[in-house]
């Protein structure tokens, strides 16, 4: 029998299926049963195959949200579903639930719509999902520049990541009334978005949200996950600062990433060269010799093994974690040269005999080039998205490290150490009282300046160290963006989530 009574479904055209109502105070309350008559029929194309899928939309998925624009997803469920057929291995009660975020920079996201993508016209992830027999839950969340009626910032820290556990206990509320199973969810997410899929999978039913996700009449129930794609995560914050100068410092020519809107609202990048000032040299130089103290500190091993050896820097930053970063370089530089591509403009790397055999990582990180200026992310001016991140309801703006709080050029706060601990994946592997995701795929390209490399190589080893199942690579030559290989995606995917 499939769950509940879905096979009597009408075809109502509705867009919201959550019943609003108010309470004695006047306060808007929304009901949290979904509403399988509130849909609309959708017939597309992926690849020259029909698909059709019915379309729930901005089901808002707490009871008090505090923005419905942004607190509410879309839930698209293949038809077949609905008439006891199958596609491929799955049917209504084993289909995974896809949840991709949209957040960037941190900043707020409404729910993502399955459909094709703007930059390519190709079918993007939810689309591609559908066709193969996912469920898709496509969540906003609320980000750092999110007001309310009255002014006040809502989507401070740590909002977004409260806004996509509320999701999670919404689908898993609603798991024997719709097609989907809530116990093979798995998260995607890029950049930002990346970060809060790792965090969403590292978290899992811990109870350090749990006072947030009250406040908003999140259901009572789990919020953990089944597995995470994580895209170039902008993750590990109140350590991203040191560790991008152990990469980058000495190199002090930078190109900038600038984004503005022309006079059509078009978005145009523009890439602005300048080198680093004195000052500049001076942080950065202060910088650089405080990662390895806390890569030291983490003890993280080069494999699951009880034999596998600890992975340590110097002082001037190089040792066998170094020689570890640049493998994975090395890893993706013979997967492309495998696959016929030209390596010849890498100088830094030595191939001989069809095999990639060095790295000379310093070499490799000037050829790539330095993005961002020092503090690379908790700005002095705190005019970087991740100081509003970890602003107030009243403050835009704050600092989260003690290094630029210091040396603050705006006179800015520093959060309290209990909401940077919020957003950092790394603060709950191995935490107690938490369930993490069984299942992690971490994508950030070898042409990628937004963060350091050591980022995501310390969350999927730390993750590896602990014996979960991780599939960590370093894709050659692409820079900072995601969703780009969706095939291998869904392939990774269907593995993991085989029933």
């Amino acid at each position: 029998m499939f769950k509940r009574t879905l096979w009597l479904l009408g075809s109502a055209l509705l867009l919201n299926s959550c019943t609003l109502m108010t309470n004695t105070s006047g306060t808007r309350v929304y009901n949290l049963d979904f509403d399988a008559n509130a849909f609309r029929p959708v017939t597309t194309q992926v690849n020259g195959r029909e698909v059709r899928y019915r379309a729930y939309e901005r089901v808002v998925y707490v009871r008090s949200p505090q923005d419905t624009t942004y607190q509410s997803m879309n839930i698209y469920v293949p038809e077949e579903y609905f008439g006891g057929r199958t596609i491929g291995a799955y049917n209504a009660q084993t289909a995974p639930i896809f949840l991709p975020n949209g957040v960037g920079g941190y900043m707020q996201a409404e729910p993502g719509t399955a459909g094709n993508d703007e930059r390519t016209g190709s079918p993007n992830a939810a689309l591609v999902a559908l066709s193969r027999g996912y469920v898709v839950a496509a969540p906003g969340a609320r980000g750092r520049s999110t007001k309310n009626a009255a002014g006040e910032f809502v989507g401070k820290a740590p909002a977004a990541i409260v806004d996509l556990k509320a999701a999670v206990r919404y689908l898993r509320y609603n798991d024997r009334a719709m097609p989907g199973n809530a116990e093979r969810i798995i998260s995607n997410g890029t950049s930002a978005g990346g970060a809060l899929s790792a965090l969403l999978g590292a978290s899992g039913n811990n109870r350090d949200y749990e006072p947030y996700l009250t406040a908003l009449g999140a259901a009572q129930t789990r919020d953990d996950i089944f597995a995470v794609s994580s895209y170039c995560p902008i993750t590990n914050l109140e350590n991203a600062d040191a560790a991008y100068e152990w990469q980058f410092g000495g190199v002090n020519d930078y190109t900038r990433l600038q984004i503005a809107r022309d006079t059509d609202f078009r978005i145009q990048r523009t890439l602005v060269p300048g080198t680093l000032t004195a000052e500049q040299i001076a942080l950065s130089n202060e910088l650089k010799p405080t990662f390895p103290a806390y890569l030291n500190g983490l003890r993280i091993r080069s494999g699951s093994g009880g034999g596998s050896s600890v992975l340590t820097l110097d002082q001037n930053g190089n040792g066998s974690f170094k020689e570890y970063v640049a493998s994975f370089i090395q890893a993706s530089a013979q997967t492309a040269l495998d696959a016929g591509q030209d390596l010849s403009a890498a100088t830094y790397l030595t191939v001989s005999g069809g095999r990639v055999t060095a790295v000379d990582f310093d070499a490799y990180v000037r050829a790539v080039g330095r993005q961002k200026i020092p503090p690379a992310f908790d700005g002095l001016s705190l005019e970087n998205g991740e100081n509003e991140l970890f602003g107030t309801s009243a403050a835009n703006a704050r600092h989260f490290t003690a290094f630029s709080q210091q040396r603050s050029k705006a006179g800015g706060a520093v959060a309290e150490p209990e909401v940077v601990r919020l957003m950092n994946p790394m603060n709950y592997v191995g935490a107690t009282g938490t369930q993490r995701a069984l299942h992690w795929r971490i994508r950030t390209g070898t042409a990628d300046r937004d963060t350091s490399l050591a980022v995501p190589v310390i969350l999927g080893t730390r993750l590896i160290n602990a014996g979960y199942d991780v599939d960590l690579f370093l894709p050659w030559n692409v820079p900072h963006s995601g969703d780009y290989d969706l095939d291998q995606l869904f392939a990774w995917m269907d593995r993991v989530a085989a029933p």
